[in-house]
């Protein structure tokens, strides 16, 4: 399969997820209790402008539910020289719009194999548990082929994961369909897919709307576009906000 060109070569040395390319320098106020409801502040003030590094990075994400954030934020923190020992470097945490105690998290990682065996570890399935993660948890270890870390003040992002039959053939249908986007009020920050799978496809949207967001998510143009490009199956879609960005 053919090589994808990148508008820049830049690898970032700080900063983004993947999830998301989520640059936009969030709360880092934990909160309190049981919040099950988001700020309601979509942006923040402007930052200076810097350029948008873009170029392959490799992502881990790790999304579950928690009792309470600031009991989990707490337990996280304390955790940070484990991870930096697996290769593994703080990149964004950031919370459910629907409910904040849906946390996701995303870290750049410099193994692959080392964070891989460190999510499959008995212990971090103990520091979860002790940090108050209650239901499922789940990982994904991505490859962004696109990584816009440009500063924004946006703070709202939408996640979509879906597969592909093939990513040159979707690639070409997803870029000429940009100025859809665009109109929606969504901004591209990642496009990529699983490592060692160009098949499962992650995208990563700034969103300056959110019912415009909805309404093209749910559109039958953004749908005719998927079949086009040969999306399998229903996508997976998460709207979020920026809790922490490193």
């Amino acid at each position: 399969m053919k090589k994808v060109k990148f508008l820049a070569a830049m690898t970032l040395a700080s900063g983004m997820f993947f999830l998301s390319s989520c640059n936009s320098g969030g709360d880092k106020k934990a909160d309190e209790g049981t919040d099950t409801t988001a700020a309601k502040t979509d942006t923040l003030a402007a930052p200076v402008v810097t350029p948008a590094p873009s170029g392959p990075v490799t992502i881990m994400t790790i999304k579950h539910k928690v009792a309470n954030y600031a009991k989990w934020k707490m337990a996280y923190d304390s955790h940070d020289s484990i991870r930096q020992a697996n290769g593994l470097h703080n990149y964004v945490i950031t919370r459910g719009v629907d409910d904040s105690n849906m946390v996701m998290v995303a870290m750049r990682m410099d193994d692959v194999d080392k964070a891989k065996a460190m999510a499959a570890s008995p212990e971090l399935k103990e520091r979860m548990k002790k940090g108050g993660v209650i239901g499922p948890v789940t990982m994904d270890f991505t490859t962004a082929v696109m990584n816009d870390t440009t500063a924004i003040t946006q703070t709202v992002r939408v996640m979509v994961k879906h597969k592909v039959k093939d990513w040159e053939a979707w690639k070409k249908v997803f870029d000429a369909h940009k100025q859809a986007r665009m109109d929606a009020g969504l901004t591209d920050r990642v496009v990529g897919h699983t490592i060692g799978d160009d098949h499962s496809v992650t995208l990563v949207f700034a969103v300056a709307d959110m019912a415009k967001a909805k309404a093209f998510m749910n559109s039958k143009d953004l749908k005719d576009k998927m079949k086009e490009g040969g999306v399998e199956g229903a996508p997976n879609i998460f709207f979020y906000r920026v809790a922490e960005r490193y």
